[in-house]
């Protein structure tokens, strides 16, 4: 007794097994774990069963299992040796933008009660300006006016008290948090 969708792999497998074998020795440049690897893409081909017969370009999928088999396996094979506690770590320099995450909040919570909520809902947490105007009873005329104001009054906070620098094209360059 065979198993379901074994004829279709069979008759598959004896079409593409040997570019198979060629593609993967083109990667791998040892005939053992060729083999191997082959061997992988076989089973996996009888795990679909009934499935492998369904398909319309059964050399692609072999050839898609064959290069997902061999990322696999470079992935296991990826040397990786652990650093002991003494070893110093290299320090990542974050960008001057990223720096001003803890200065951006304290100025926020600073702010008066009206901005910081217009700033935290449409600009943090993603709402539109038409679902705050809605929520709020607002025209959206006068929440975009609001909100324009806000992020004026929230940059001046950020200038003044964590003494932001701007390069040439207005991004963010450096600061001094407070």
């Amino acid at each position: 007794m065979s198993t379901p969708g074994f004829e279709c792999v069979l008759r598959a497998w004896q079409l593409h097994e040997q570019e198979l074998r060629v593609f993967l020795y083109h990667h791998m440049q040892h005939v053992d774990e060729t083999d191997d690897c082959l061997q992988d893409v076989f089973v996996k081909s009888l795990q679909q069963g009934k499935a492998f017969c369904g398909l319309d370009n059964p050399k692609a999928w072999l050839f898609r299992v064959a290069k997902n088999t061999l990322i696999d396996r470079y992935r296991r094979l990826k040397p990786w040796t652990e650093l002991s506690p003494e070893h110093p770590q290299p320090e990542v320099e974050r960008a001057a933008i990223d720096e001003l995450d803890s200065c951006l909040r304290r100025n926020i919570r600073e702010l008066a009660t009206a901005d910081r909520e217009i700033l935290e809902a449409c600009d943090l947490q993603g709402m539109t300006q038409l679902a705050y105007a809605q929520h709020k009873g607002l025209t959206l005329t006068a929440t975009k006016a609001r909100l324009r104001r806000a992020r004026q009054r929230l940059r001046s906070a950020l200038v003044s008290h964590c003494q932001i620098g701007f390069d040439e094209s207005g991004r963010v360059c450096c600061y001094v948090p407070r």
